[in-house]
């Protein structure tokens, strides 16, 4: 597994060739890879938290979006059957489902019973979008509502509406009622495919300039997403990369990758200890 922390990258551009647009179009259609069976229904729009330990320093506070197709509980099983406890305990995670009931077959129905959502649909050629504006108000009621939050971590269609989040945020074009998103966790993520097309409009300035909150970036050796997932991180000042040889899928953490996420998340605290301890010095 090859790890590293980037400070600076290359800038690359994507080919506007066929072989992109189909890359990208398997978002919609892609088998994630599941191994375990999520059991009972239950209301839609509920949201899953897994809470920290009490701890002398505060946890970081993150909201997880989920993928294409799928659901927080989902997401919430992969996640705690492939993280281990020394880096959930220090963690407060929130599982939302998305706004929208999923419009088509989900991919992990032989794994995981229903409901299923999306957060937003496109068209094959990701030149049209719709319920992307209804989207961002949707998280950011919930935000407004439940939080605040520190970070968001995203998988999939979650992963790339949350790495965008940020520089629409930064524009005032998303997330205006609340907090700055601070860091970001993006699991096979990629920029919003259909920008070149100018659409969403509001995501179209989201890379604009670079993104400057701290984000730890998972990219796999057979993720059908990987080359997206690399573009995606010249976008931001401080990424942090994990490389693990699954594909599309939430990753085990082995040893290192586990060190990796660790010293992340404690530098992640550390500035969150800092920005309080500030916030109260100009109170005084």
């Amino acid at each position: 597994m090859d790890l590293k922390s980037n400070s600076s990258c290359k800038t690359r551009n994507l080919s506007e060739s066929s072989t992109t647009t189909t890359l990208l179009s398997k978002m919609l259609s892609h088998s994630y890879s599941c191994c375990q069976t999520a059991t009972g229904s239950r209301p839609p729009r509920q949201a899953f938290k897994i809470t920290a330990a009490m701890s002398s320093e505060r946890n970081p506070r993150i909201l997880c979006l989920h993928g294409f197709r799928t659901s927080g509980l989902i997401l919430r099983s992969l996640i705690t059957s492939k993280w281990p406890d020394t880096v959930l305990r220090n963690l407060d995670l929130d599982f939302l489902d998305g706004p929208f009931p999923a419009t088509g077959k989900s991919d992990v129905e032989r794994f995981y019973d229903p409901p299923y959502y999306e957060w937003y649909q496109a068209s094959k050629g990701f030149r049209e979008y719709w319920n992307f504006e209804e989207c961002l108000d949707y998280v950011e009621d919930y935000m407004i509502k439940h939080g605040p939050f520190d970070g968001l971590l995203g998988f999939s269609q979650g992963a790339f509406l949350s790495a965008a989040l940020p520089g629409m945020q930064e524009q005032g074009k998303a997330l205006t009622k609340v907090p700055k998103v601070k860091f970001l966790v993006l699991i096979s993520a990629g920029k919003i495919p259909g920008l070149r097309f100018g659409q969403p409009k509001a995501a179209v300035g989201a890379f604009s300039s670079p993104v400057r909150c701290p984000s730890l970036h998972f990219i796999g050796e057979r993720d059908f997403l990987k080359t997206e997932g690399e573009v995606l991180v010249e976008s931001f000042v401080e990424p942090v990369v994990i490389r693990h040889t699954s594909g599309h899928t939430i990753p085990k953490l082995e040893t290192e990758a586990e060190e990796t996420v660790l010293s992340f998340f404690q530098r992640i605290r550390q500035m969150l200890s800092d920005d309080e301890s500030s916030s109260l010095r100009s109170l005084m």
